[in-house]
């Protein structure tokens, strides 16, 4: 019933929000980097920290049940931190979940696992429909991870929910002071996320957190960051690059491997995000980077350099959009639909236009083995 339901919200607000994100798409937009331009999908929402609402600390690991349910959450916090395990079935490039959801998906201002479980059943712009939080990770693996994405019912899926349900319920409880185990729920509601008005939640919390504010949760996303003083530019993000980032993520960018695993990522080439991924996004990148790098040492860069180093690294070749089959292979005409941001796909960057010479998605690498 809960499906049957979900779908004919997903139908309803779609229609809805379809003509709305239309009216949009005419729009021309100008290639030059400082240009606000008409996005088709809308950056993370970053709530308000002094907004009232819970600021959530998630319990820590040595609560996880013993139990069936408490192997799906470790199953999914190993996913989440090693998902490498996945790597040619669902996975295709070298990063992990964590690599961009800081502490394994637990950090606060670092795109917390635990706030966008609660920010879904929502539309999306990016596939301009109501997505469930099973579908929101579907999309990760597609583009984050340069992959495919698992089934709704799959048991990754499942445990990769229940995972993401278990830190946001249990930080909740703890906020309100409700003591005992986070409740089992089914696995068609874990897939289907927390945003609903049917959603199994204590007294307590439902009261204090109605649907319309549970996509507000404090920490959700990164933080806002104010656009540059200048033109952002690939030319002074190598200097920023070179001084505060290649320690870690080598000259090259490709980041450093032992025994076959990364230890720190690539961040761009074969093995990173493709370019449907939203950390392709200046913009997306700036706020990451700003809050969260170098890794342990946040908010060390200025705003500006931020940006500037967001669009060296995004002014990179990578995998492909995997959308490009949709439009005959033409990257233009796909940058038109889909990439009307501040980013670099469909522009010429050193003599080359940007995704036309871009590394294979995960269906070309397939069909070329």
């Amino acid at each position: 019933m809960r499906l049957i339901q979900f779908a004919l919200l997903a139908a309803v607000l779609g229609l809805t929000l379809t003509a709305c994100d239309r009216g949009e798409s005419g729009k021309r937009a100008s290639d030059q980097p400082g240009t606000e331009l008409p996005d088709r999908q809308e950056a993370i929402p970053s709530p308000d920290a002094d907004s009232g609402l819970p600021k959530i600390q998630p319990r820590p690991f040595t609560e996880i049940p013993d139990s069936a349910f408490g192997e799906k959450i470790k199953r999914g916090y190993q996913l989440f931190v090693n998902s490498q395990e996945l790597r040619g079935k669902y996975v295709g490039n070298a990063l992990n979940c964590v690599n961009c959801h800081m502490d394994a998906g637990r950090r606060a201002d670092a795109a917390p696992l635990w706030a966008a479980y609660f920010a879904y059943p929502a539309y999306r712009k990016k596939n301009d429909k109501v997505n469930s939080f099973a579908e929101r990770i579907q999309g990760c693996f597609t583009y984050s991870a340069n992959g495919a994405p698992p089934p709704a019912d799959s048991a990754e899926m499942i445990a990769l929910s229940a995972y993401a349900y278990w830190l946001a319920m249990g930080g909740l409880m703890n906020h309100f002071g409700i003591d005992g185990a986070v409740p089992e729920v089914s696995d068609e509601d874990l897939i289907t996320g927390a945003k609903r008005e049917d959603f199994p939640l204590p007294d307590a919390i439902a009261t204090a957190l109605p649907v319309e504010q549970r996509d507000k949760l404090p920490g959700r996303g990164y933080p806002k960051l104010e656009k540059p003083a200048r033109d952002f530019s690939p030319d002074n993000g190598k200097e920023v690059f070179a001084k505060h980032c290649m320690a870690c993520h080598g000259p090259d960018g490709q980041g450093y491997e032992a025994a076959g695993i990364y230890n720190l990522p690539p961040l761009w080439g074969k093995d990173s995000y493709n370019w449907g991924a939203g950390m392709h996004r200046v913009n997306t990148a700036a706020a990451f980077i700003h809050a969260n790098m170098p890794l342990g040492k946040g908010i060390q860069l200025t705003p500006q350099q931020a940006w500037d180093v967001a669009a060296y690294i995004n002014a990179q070749e990578r995998p492909q959009d995997p959308r490009l089959a949709d439009f005959d292979g033409d990257v233009q005409r796909l940058k038109e639909r889909y990439h009307q941001h501040p980013g670099f796909y469909g522009q010429k960057i050193d003599g080359k236009i940007l995704g036309e010479n871009a590394y294979p998605d995960f269906q070309q690498m397939h069909k070329r083995n």
